[in-house]
């Protein structure tokens, strides 16, 4: 007696789960292959959002980095040109239009801290910085200093001019 010819008590025959298993198989091939462009499409999904996720952060990061050190080094320039240039004045008592000089001077000095160094995020932080440059540009008129050294007579662009 072989073991196929004859059924075991409750159990189906070796053929009968064949033929199961073949429809099954066939059903589970197909079902394979038509989902298989919809996982590998999610599972893409996944990957490139977590992908794109941490390398936005790095890069946002980078950017207000270095956005946060041009502005801050913008404002000591400015920290430094007025209190080098109130220094200056402050020594020599009979310079021409010393109190207008000064006052302009205090004047920038005193929007500095007003800028929104403590607040990085403030929506006034562009507002204050024009008016901070503003102010720069004031002093500077007042002074007579130029603001642009670009456009100073005999000013080279090339390397041949230093």
């Amino acid at each position: 007696m072989t073991s196929e010819a004859t059924p075991l008590r409750g159990k189906p025959t070796l053929a009968k789960m064949a033929s199961e298993h073949d429809n099954d198989n066939v059903d589970d091939i197909f079902d394979c292959i038509v989902m298989a462009e919809e996982s590998f499409r999610g599972q893409g999904y996944r990957d490139g959002f977590e992908t794109g996720s941490s390398r936005g952060l790095l890069t946002g990061r980078t950017h207000g980095a270095s956005h946060g050190a041009r502005l801050s080094t913008e404002m000591a320039f400015y920290h430094g040109f007025a209190v080098t240039w109130k220094s200056l004045l402050e020594r020599r008592p009979e310079a021409k239009g010393r109190k207008r000089q000064l006052k302009a001077l205090d004047a920038l000095l005193g929007s500095i801290p007003a800028s929104g160094m403590e607040e990085p995020q403030s929506e006034k932080l562009k507002e204050e910085m024009e008016k901070l440059r503003s102010k720069f540009r004031q002093a500077c008129s007042v002074l007579g200093v130029q603001t642009d050294f670009s456009k100073r007579s005999g000013a080279t662009t090339s390397a041949e001019g230093f």
